[in-house]
């Protein structure tokens, strides 16, 4: 079976204006880098339309009528302190982020595919169940975790993060149910200032890896082979869901990681190897943040050919 990579135009027309990281120009560096030889064996699927179902799995019904009612026509809408920002595309670009989410949870537990890499934009797991964050609008890591749940019957769901970013969107999402998992490696301290290693959920279900400033590839693999990847596999997911962030590589403006291509590549290959153990191989790929494009091309890149490999 393939790897299956979900993307959709509008993705392309979230924008947040001049200058911002969160830029379109993110995600045609991806695509440039998936649109190659190398790649030529993956399955590309146009990501429907997400439901407003979907997406109160997670966020309010007040929150998600307030996004409705700012999506502006023209011009731009602050929902934050000046970080996340809407245009004009901006709301048909989050549906399709959580559209695809959940599309390829369908088709990894319909056994259509393996695995699926969701090439969308904008990011998502800082966003709350009443607030946007970060960037971020709708949370989709979270959102098809829960999906998974209501539609498949699945109950012990992960989600692991190594954006450089912890995702407290996702951590709060998950904080009080222990079928679910949530497993973060950031840099600390950064923003958005959660993520210590005392926030472990109500069974353990959190585990968070703070990573210094400058943590290079030597560090994170050890961290994670000791205490990530283990609590993974007592968790023993049903499906694993990934918050694939590439601004932990050492070109990214934003960071102050030191991750090379090779350190995504082996995350994703070791993580393969748990959903291997307990779920089937199902696995669904989020991208989340990365704001060097040249190491968002590079890392993502890295990241679907680990994918690929395991399909």
């Amino acid at each position: 079976m393939t790897t299956l990579i979900y993307t959709h135009e509008a993705c392309l027309a979230h924008d947040p204006g001049p200058h911002h990281p969160e830029s379109p120009d993110r995600l045609h560096a991806v695509l440039a880098a998936l649109n190659n030889p190398d790649f030529a064996n993956v399955q590309w699927r146009e990501a429907p339309r997400g439901t407003r179902e979907q997406v109160l799995h997670v966020h309010s019904e007040d929150y998600v009528a307030t996004v409705e009612a700012l999506a502006p026509v023209e011009g731009y809408q602050m929902l934050d302190g000046g970080d996340t920002i809407m245009s004009p595309g901006s709301l048909e670009a989050v549906m399709r982020c959580v559209g695809a989410a959940c599309a390829a949870v369908d088709a990894v537990v319909a056994g259509e595919a393996r695995n699926a890499f969701c090439a969308t934009r904008p990011c998502g797991h800082h966003a709350e169940a009443g607030r946007a964050m970060g960037f971020c609008i709708f949370n989709q890591a979270a959102i098809a975790a829960f999906h998974a749940r209501a539609e498949h019957g699945l109950r012990r769901i992960a989600v692991v993060d190594f954006d450089v970013h912890h995702g407290n969107g996702t951590q709060n999402s998950f904080y009080r149910d222990p079928d679910l998992f949530y497993g973060s490696s950031h840099q600390s301290p950064f923003y958005p200032g959660t993520g210590a290693r005392h926030e472990t959920g109500v069974n353990q279900n959190i585990v968070n890896i703070p990573l210094a400033l400058a943590c290079d590839s030597e560090g994170f693999r050890a961290r994670m082979r000791d205490e990530m990847l283990p609590a993974l596999r007592r968790f023993a997911p049903e499906l694993l869901i990934i918050s694939a962030g590439l601004d932990a590589h050492f070109k990214d403006p934003l960071g102050g990681l030191n991750f090379t291509d090779d350190d995504f590549h082996w995350i994703t290959t070791e993580l393969m190897k748990v959903a291997d153990e307990s779920s089937q191989g199902r696995v669904v790929s989020i991208l989340e943040g990365g704001y060097s494009l040249d190491a968002l091309a590079t890392g993502t890149a890295a990241h679907v050919r680990a994918l690929m490999q395991a399909a």
